[in-house]
């Protein structure tokens, strides 16, 4: 009845087995010799703020600021935080440091909504494939900074006639003769005249900068029907970011551990460069009054889209149900305070958001002052905001290469440590899966994975490639992270039991009072669940379809983008009905048995189980077997 597949873990990090040749304990300090576990608990707080801290919080988080209403965005934000971010963040963090399981064998919790975590696993691997891709071309921005005079700093040889560093007049008033005439501006200049004050109308311009990034950097097509080549430096710099992903993994958490020491910690001195010399730029204290001050557009506040947008960058800057945060958990000792973690790692990230946004504003308000226009009309996206403002912005400084380097460099350091953390989701998940084939081949899979993204994201470095990126964005780190994330709290508040959860998390940390877990059973019973239902309804009504710039996507386009959504979400209802085809009994006796935990749901490791698990059968037997519980029921184990 699966007792003789009990023999495995006898005690806390020593592995039972009676050769003597294998005495000695292979995890040498690690508490599950089995899985290993963090060196340190800087490793893995660091590996979470690298997560969490990403590419978003230098431009998304500002340009979403930027957007509704400067420093009023900062309300719901903060009560998004409260809200939404944080009890999702303590749940996930929970889960897999109890089980020491990945996204998607820990859902022994509940076999029904296995495929939860399958979908979270997709969504990271298609996140990896177009994230990777952005790292190229803070790589390529690094590599052109190695230059006397920067390459987007003026209109070039490959710049047309809308290229300008000013604003380009197309006619106006003039006095010629006695008389008021209205000329073309050309006309005006061959014949020395003057415009006449507050006549003058503008033709479309475009900084030097946006220029290069669409003419040379992307060599951008006319839109996702014109594929064009593959843009040979672009996929060289997207190899590059692949092979030193693959270098930091090599041995998994105990090689990224010590990385992110520096990868998580160096983008904070940068940034901090970078707020000192942006406000001592002309024009930059409009950008910070705009950000937290008199500009403010605090009647933002009435709009839903603000909170909206509130509640969304919260919950995709702290990487929730995309699977990282289980993965990382799962490598932490089982007594580890997850709870303190959890606090320190979220106000970090929306803390580094702020800070970036001063940094930000600061050189926005120099663009406004420099192109004559309100602080509000500089960029028109994020995009443009990372690799055409802040490049227009840095070449106007005194040894704007060095400044320009320390920027893309601090790009190149906060893509890399968070693409370290969605790489080593997919490895945890083959791990749980395969666990004596990573054992041996952990370096031949790490590899494989990174050469498979590598040649999936050739698409994107293609001269339509920023419309793949973009499209990948819109669909697939969006409604399918919704989904996930409702489906993920529902099962465990509302099927698994948030009662029996908040049991098992003390577990791990300690008794806890009535008090204490007041704001969380609120969070979790009742407010998260119903927040993230709104967010998702609102996004589905709202639908419009995507854009690039002022580039609509064909309707084939957005058909692809639905059918890589679905693909992520199938798994869903797919798995759910494997699972209650495989069980036993009438169709109501199997799903009751597919809404309970399997037989070997509990802690990894023998010494935590307790009484209240201490009837599991060994997790790390993948084969299936037939348990009969207490109440009657056969669990199928995973």
């Amino acid at each position: 009845m699966g007792m003789l597949s009990l023999p495995g873990f006898l005690s806390c990090g020593k592995k039972k087995d009676f050769s003597l040749s294998n005495e000695k304990d292979a995890g040498g300090s690690d508490e599950n010799a089995e899985r290993g576990n963090w060196s340190s608990k800087a490793d893995y707080l660091l590996s979470m703020v690298g997560y969490a801290v990403g590419l978003g919080n230098v431009w998304r988080f500002p340009y979403l600021t930027y957007q509704n209403g400067g420093g009023a965005f900062l309300i719901p934000y903060s009560l998004m935080l409260a809200l939404a971010g944080l009890p999702l963040f303590f749940m996930e963090c929970s889960l897999g440091q109890f089980a020491s399981l990945g996204p998607v064998s820990i859902w022994r919790v509940l076999p029904l909504f296995q495929g939860v975590g399958v979908t979270m696993v997709i969504i990271s691997t298609f996140v990896a494939i177009y994230y990777n891709v952005i790292i190229a071309y803070a790589l390529y921005y690094l590599f052109a900074s190695f230059q006397k005079v920067l390459p987007w700093s003026d209109c070039f040889s490959w710049a047309d006639e809308f290229c300008s560093k000013t604003r380009l007049v197309s006619d106006c008033n003039t006095t010629l003769n006695g008389e008021i005439i209205h000329a073309n501006y050309s006309f005006i200049t061959s014949n020395n005249l003057t415009c006449m004050n507050g006549t003058m109308n503008y033709k479309p311009g475009q900084f030097p900068s946006e220029q290069y990034w669409n003419k040379v950097t992307l060599q951008r097509s006319s839109g996702l029907d014109e594929t064009g080549n593959v843009v040979w430096y672009l996929a060289l710099c997207l190899l590059l970011s692949w092979m030193i992903i693959a270098a930091v993994l090599f041995k998994g958490i105990k090689s990224s551990g010590k990385v992110v020491y520096f990868t998580a910690l160096f983008p904070y001195v940068i940034l901090l460069i970078l707020l000192v010399r942006g406000a001592t730029l002309e024009g930059a204290r409009d950008g910070i009054e705009y950000y937290i001050g008199r500009q403010s557009n605090i009647t933002k506040l009435m709009e839903a889209e603000v909170w909206k947008d509130a509640a969304t960058q919260i919950f995709y800057s702290l990487s929730v149900a995309w699977g990282g945060l289980v993965a990382l958990s799962s490598y932490n000792k089982f007594h580890n305070n997850c709870y303190s973690d959890a606090i320190l790692v979220c106000v970090t990230n929306c803390v580094t958001s702020i800070f970036a946004g001063f940094a930000i504003f600061s050189i926005l308000g120099h663009m406004a002052f420099v192109s004559e226009r309100p602080v509000s009309e500089v960029v028109d996206s994020g995009f443009d905001l990372a690799f055409v403002a802040y490049p227009e912005a840095l070449s106007k400084l005194p040894v704007s290469p060095l400044w320009s380097f320390l920027f893309f460099f601090m790009l190149l350091l906060l893509g890399l440590d968070s693409q370290f953390a969605t790489i080593e989701t997919i490895t945890t998940t083959i791990h749980d899966v395969y666990p004596e084939v990573m054992k041996k081949l952990r370096i031949p899979v790490t590899l494989g994975v990174c050469i498979l993204l590598f040649f999936l994201g050739l698409i994107c470095v293609t001269q339509a490639g920023i419309y793949w990126v973009n499209l990948i964005d819109h669909f697939c780190a969006g409604w399918g992270i919704l989904i996930a994330a409702v489906l993920e709290i529902i099962g465990i508040v509302y099927i698994y039991g948030g009662n029996r959860f908040i049991e098992d998390i003390e577990m791990m940390i300690g008794k806890k009072s009535r008090l204490f877990w007041l704001w969380w059973r609120m969070c979790w019973f009742f407010i998260t669940p119903v927040l993230l239902m709104a967010i998702l309804v609102w996004s589905l009504v709202t639908f419009s379809t995507p854009t690039y710039g002022s580039v609509l996507y064909p309707t084939w386009g957005t058909a692809v983008g639905w059918c890589m959504i679905i693909f992520c979400v199938i798994w869903i209802p797919i798995i759910a009905i494997y699972k209650i085809i495989k069980a036993e009994g009438n169709l109501c006796q199997r799903i009751i048995s597919c809404c309970r935990p399997t037989a070997n749901w509990g802690p990894y490791l023998e010494c935590h189980r307790g009484e209240r698990y201490s009837h599991i059968v060994d997790p790390k037997k993948e084969k299936e077997h037939e348990i009969p519980t207490v109440s009657g029921f056969v669990y199928t184990q995973q």
